[in-house]
Parts: C-alpha cells; sequence; structure tokens
C-alpha cells in the first residue's frame, strides 16, 4: 500500500495552503505547459489518477470531456473534490494507484499530476494503465523530476565536498526516498528519466512529448520564490499514447 501522507492531519493543514490548493490551476506555474499537452477531450472518457482536490477533474469535464473518474488514496482529499464539485459526470474514488485494477478499455485519457512518484511498482501501474485505455488514446502525467528529487534541499547547496559542490545525490541509486515535508518521513520513489520513459514503452506507449519544466523568467518577476526552482528541472511532464 502506497504511504497514504495526506490524511495526516498536520500535512493536510500544510499542504491545503499551497497556492496551487488555494487558486486551484493558476497556482500551479506548470498548468499552461501540461494544458498543452492534452488532447482534444471532447467526448472523451478520462480517469484522473491521484485526482487530489479535483481541480484537474474539473478541468476537463469543462474542457469537453464526457466524464471522469477521479481517484485517490487520501479519504480527506476525496471529501473535498466532491465538496467542490457539482457535476454528475464527475464520480469520485477513494482507492490505492498502488494496487488500482481498471477495467479494460474503458479509459480515453488517463491523467496524473505530481502522484506517480509515490508509486513503488511504476511498472505495474504503466502496464494496467495501458490495458485501461482505448487504441490511440492518450496518458499525460506530471510528476517530481528525478533530478530534482535527487537534488538536496537548499541548505545543502552550501555543503561541499573536497571543495566542490554537489547539487544532486546518487541520481542512479534508485528507490526510496523520504523528506520531511508538512510531515516527518514523506516516502517518494526515486527513478531516473531513463527508468520513467522506458517503462511505459516497455508497456506499449509511445512518447509523444516531454518537458522538464521550470519556472520561466516571467513566472519568477511575477513571484520571486519561485528563483530557486531554476537551478535544476522542478517538474517532469509527459505525454503519451496508447
Amino acid at each position: 500500500m502506497a504511504q497514504n501522507i495526506y490524511d495526516n492531519p498536520d500535512f493536510f493543514a500544510g499542504y491545503s495552503r499551497l497556492p496551487r490548493q488555494v487558486l486551484g490551476l493558476d497556482g500551479a506555474p506548470e498548468w499552461p505547459a501540461v494544458a498543452a499537452m492534452m488532447p482534444d477531450l471532447a467526448g472523451r472518457r478520462a480517469v484522473d489518477l491521484g485526482c487530489g482536490f479535483g481541480w484537474a477533474s474539473r478541468w476537463m469535464r469543462q474542457h469537453g470531456a464526457e466524464s471522469v473518474l477521479g481517484i485517490d488514496i487520501s479519504a480527506t482529499m476525496i471529501a473535498r473534490a466532491r465538496a467542490d464539485t457539482d457535476d454528475p459526470a464527475i464520480v469520485y474514488r477513494i482507492e490505492d494507484l498502488e494496487h488500482l485494477d481498471l477495467p479494460r478499455a474503458a479509459f480515453d485519457i488517463a491523467f496524473s499530476a505530481l502522484a506517480f512518484h509515490y508509486i513503488q511498482d511504476f511498472a505495474r501501474l504503466s502496464r494496467m494503465i495501458f490495458a485501461a485505455l482505448t487504441p490511440g488514446a492518450w496518458l499525460v502525467f506530471t510528476i517530481e523530476h528525478p533530478i530534482f528529487m535527487a537534488a538536496p534541499a537548499p541548505d545543502w547547496i552550501a555543503a561541499r565536498d573536497g571543495g566542490r559542490i554537489w547539487p544532486v545525490r546518487h541520481y542512479a541509486e534508485e528507490g526510496e526516498r523520504r523528506t520531511d515535508w508538512f510531515a516527518k518521513g514523506v516516502l517518494k520513489y526515486h527513478r531516473t528519466m531513463g527508468t520513467t520513459l522506458n517503462t511505459l514503452i516497455d508497456s506499449g506507449f509511445a512518447i509523444r512529448r516531454v518537458e522538464e519544466f521550470a519556472p520561466s523568467p516571467r513566472q519568477v518577476a511575477a513571484d520571486p520564490r519561485l528563483a530557486q526552482e531554476r537551478e535544476r528541472p522542478m517538474l517532469l511532464l509527459v505525454s503519451a499514447q496508447r
């Protein structure tokens, strides 16, 4: 079972104050780039994996999706998504992506934002998503960029080893990474970019586009707090087709 940190009250309280949770997609600097990778949604059946508060689920419906199934491990997240959604074509379910089993050929697009890096067995999940999509369907997702996950926190940047600054630690060593972020011991799984993309290819997907997102100078000018995120790519954005 994946770690359900989002039902930790301390974590949830801090997470809920993030701009992307207060402002929705307008508070997510990467969203314009993500939206540009999305296919035409008109009439498509969508699944939102790790749907959180349901921002993307509602966006997909607003842009023509016929129906959306939002899935998240967190009961707290799902409760908020249901409270904020007034649309019978959007259904939310509490399920663990680590063990999720969707029906075959049931969806025309799968979307996920910042969820797959919490999954230990990404290969199993990738194969399951491929089977759940119709021929020609799309998978669009974002994760923490592997370099971002392998990079030290800002206070590590000044640490030196033999006079050299090491901005990334143990990039090639895949597996568990724990960090203190709103709560102690938040568990994520580090995979190199090559492993991530090759896992999709091995599952049958064709990679259509890859973006290594970092805030633009214009975004940094609007929100100087984003400046440190230009030191290394913050997010990996991927679109793939069945």
